[in-house]
């Protein structure tokens, strides 16, 4: 059976990416698969310097949990038309534990005009670890939610479908 990980890339405590991530969470756990959740503002990562970063053991422990994934969720916020600074770290620090992995995205974002901005993000995964990218992600922004909870059925529904996008596609990836 697969295993499966989502990751919050998001440094803010009130983060709608992290809600966002821990409702396909939330989805994986009912469906009964193997899946783990990891939010890395809680995991002291050191900043990429290509050299002892990569012993710090935060850095271990999110390569090792990245490494047992099949397929990710990557949750982010989206800052200045980009996937936040800590995503990109998390891919520095952990490198090649990317390789072959089966991603997705759900992204959050204060307005409508940076919705193509995770596609730099997934062409670095895709090009640099050949990562298959599900071709399905949620941009959300804040009107999608309600406080601290998602606003509607309708982002939900999204998030499952790419919940449901990355099961169904890494299963036929890993023949599981």
């Amino acid at each position: 059976m697969p295993n499966y990980l989502v990751v919050s890339t998001s440094g803010n405590p009130d983060s709608n990416s992290r809600r966002m991530g821990q409702a396909a969470f939330n989805w994986l756990k009912k469906a009964k698969l193997n899946c783990e959740w990891l939010d890395i503002s809680k995991l002291d990562l050191p900043v990429c310097d290509a050299d002892a970063c990569y012993n710090h053991p935060a850095a271990k422990n999110i390569t090792a949990a990245i490494e047992r994934a099949d397929g990710i969720i990557v949750a982010t916020p989206v800052y200045n038309y980009d996937v936040s600074a800590a995503a990109k770290n998390m891919v520095e620090l952990t490198g090649s534990a990317w390789e072959d992995k089966v991603v997705g995205f759900l992204c959050a974002a204060g307005g409508m005009g940076s919705y193509m901005s995770v596609m730099s993000f997934a062409n670095s995964l895709m090009l640099d670890f050949r990562c298959l990218i599900i071709p399905r992600f949620v941009y959300a922004t804040g009107d999608s939610f309600n406080g601290d909870k998602l606003a509607g059925t309708k982002l939900a529904k999204r998030i499952e479908q790419v919940a449901a996008e990355l099961v169904r596609v890494t299963k036929g990836v890993r023949g599981k």
